[in-house]
């Protein structure tokens, strides 16, 4: 199915805005995440105690707030969600698990004698735990990418790798930003939806990698230059990629909007990625290829003994 028939838009032409305004959003989340000390981990990486509990009539989240800062229970992280009965509740404090949640259960019961909340769940995971998943989700994208350097590098060669990883840590560090500048955790399952919009993102540019590839005979079976090359690569396979990523950012835009909050921080996160991935594919990883292009030719041209043609 194709939705633009022979388009012949000049995607490279817009390079220079292009990469204005990735700079700009590398640059933008970057002062961010600097101004805040790093990225907003949750309980998962810094250690905690999440509890749920369940009133049996909708509640507010705010004198839910004021009823812990009460009894002493400060900077707690709360959720609702369900039909406003639910509520998840995360406080990164060392005590037992066990110590947290009676705490919280007794401060929501002195704050709502006559609809007094049932715990329904209690999670704890401890500092040095926390700091072993972090670790443990940073080596696990870097082993994402070397793999994918050494797969592509293999399929291709060894410039379009590069230029797939390029592209892909643009994504997640621009991804990234988003979170710090919208104040949004970083949890265990945040760290899975990098990795699919990784996955994501990859696809996308071997679909454009793999028709660059087949264009390439066109440089010289019709003298056409590596700029045409790429351009019409791109349009080729444009119906593809707004096919396949517009059906998805259907289900995830609806995924954001009516999932509820706690999977809110998921959906966001493949909702920039999918677009991120989208716009990298076609500005960071193909325009690569005519980069090396050009720099292959010209080392050609230098090499070349002096007299011979």
């Amino acid at each position: 199915m194709e939705f633009f028939r022979q388009t012949s838009i000049d995607f490279l032409g817009r390079l220079k805005f292009a990469l204005a305004f990735s700079m700009t959003m590398i640059l933008a989340g970057i002062v961010s995440l600097l101004i805040k000390g790093g990225p907003l981990y949750g309980i998962d990486f810094l250690g905690g105690t999440e509890v749920n509990v369940k009133f049996q009539n909708p509640q507010q989240t705010a004198v839910v707030r004021q009823a812990l800062s009460a009894q002493g229970i400060n900077k707690a992280e709360i959720k609702q969600f369900g039909d406003r009965t639910d509520f998840l509740i995360r406080v990164q404090q060392q005590e037992s698990g066990t110590q947290v949640s009676d705490a919280i259960v007794a401060a929501l019961q002195k704050t709502f004698p006559n609809d007094a909340p049932t715990l329904q769940s209690v999670d704890s995971v401890g500092p040095k735990i926390g700091q072993e998943l972090r670790d443990a989700a940073i080596w696990a994208i870097i082993i994402a990418l070397g793999l994918i350097l050494i797969y592509i590098s293999i399929r291709f060669e060894f410039v379009f790798a590069v230029g797939a990883v390029v592209a892909l840590v643009h994504d997640v560090v621009i991804t990234l930003g988003l979170f710090s500048l919208f104040n949004m955790e970083i949890n265990l399952a945040i760290v899975a939806a990098f990795l699919t919009l990784v996955g994501y993102s990859l696809n996308d540019t071997i679909v454009v990698y793999d028709r660059i590839r087949e264009n390439m005979v066109l440089l010289r079976r019709e003298a056409m230059s590596i700029e045409k090359v790429i351009n019409l690569s791109i349009n080729q396979t444009l119906s593809r990629t707004i096919l396949t990523s517009g059906t998805t950012l259907v289900v995830v835009v609806i995924l954001f909007l009516f999932g509820g909050e706690v999977i809110r921080g998921f959906s966001f996160c493949m909702l920039a990625g999918i677009i991120i991935g989208t716009y990298s594919s076609i500005f960071i990883a193909a325009p690569l290829v005519v980069e090396w292009y050009h720099r292959h030719q010209t080392a050609k041209i230098k090499m070349k003994p002096v007299g011979v043609r």
